[in-house]
């Protein structure tokens, strides 16, 4: 079996390295100049596209302008799987661009670079099956197993707006904790520490996926309004406390 990564940016450099783990081949390009991670061959891009399995690790902002021109010269063959952090946009987008009779998954490693450092066993993958599940499927699946990863299946609208609740407001509490300059501490609390964690694993990634988090899932713009609503309440409490004084 021969897997293929298109992007090898930091996640796409990160993921390719993990999926090398499982014994199959594991081959990537990149549009920019960047080296493999040992385990992965570069090769051409014409070679990356038919490859069995054919994973997308570029940003969710450029998917589908990078769909649109190499879409058509996907192997009919291959299986093509995106990584985003999202799911419905970029299912509709696969849909829309890469030949029908080509088979699709939706998947989101819930993982990263930070996180999986120590290693990705245990860590969750989600799996949304675009164009009902067979033996390729099965197939693939069975590999994120035998890495380690806990394989969760569910819908692309379920999935984005499970994701709105819990990574979308982990990247904006981290963006808001970082833009007021929260730095260690020699008397931090257990918690302090939480936070910082918080911060140091949303804010190495580009700033971009935070961004795309918000912009491309359609439920993150009712999770910063519930946020901003949580916010306000519990400061009005706070000031009538204060006038009660």
């Amino acid at each position: 079996m021969t897997i293929g990564v298109y992007g090898l940016g930091r996640f796409g450099s990160f993921f390719s390295s993990v999926l090398s783990r499982g014994g199959a081949e594991v081959i990537a390009c990149s549009r920019s100049l960047h080296e493999a991670p040992e385990g992965v061959a570069l090769r051409s891009e014409e070679e990356v596209l038919n490859a069995d399995y054919l994973f997308f690790t570029v940003a969710i902002s450029s998917f589908e302008e990078v769909l649109r021109k190499v879409g058509p010269r996907i192997g009919k063959d291959t299986v093509v799987l995106d990584t985003c952090s999202v799911k419905t946009y970029p299912a509709k987008w696969m849909k829309a661009n890469i030949p029908q009779d080509v088979y699709k998954i939706a998947t989101h490693p819930m993982f990263g670079p930070d996180s999986g450092r120590n290693g990705v066993e245990g860590l969750p993958l989600v799996m949304c099956p675009i164009s009902g599940k067979d033996e390729r499927y099965e197939r693939i699946k069975s590999y994120f197993v035998s890495l380690g990863l806990k394989v969760l299946e569910m819908s692309e609208r379920k999935h984005d707006m499970e994701a709105a609740y819990s990574q979308g407001v982990t990247h904006f509490v981290g963006r808001v904790l970082h833009e007021m300059g929260m730095k260690p501490t020699e008397i931090a609390t257990s918690g302090y520490k939480s936070l910082m964690t918080i911060v140091d694993q949303t804010c190495n990634d580009p700033l971009q996926l935070f961004y795309d988090l918000q912009r491309f899932n359609p439920y993150a713009k009712e999770m910063r309004l519930s946020l901003q609503v949580a916010v306000e309440k519990v400061l009005n409490r706070l000031a009538e406390e204060e006038d009660g004084e």
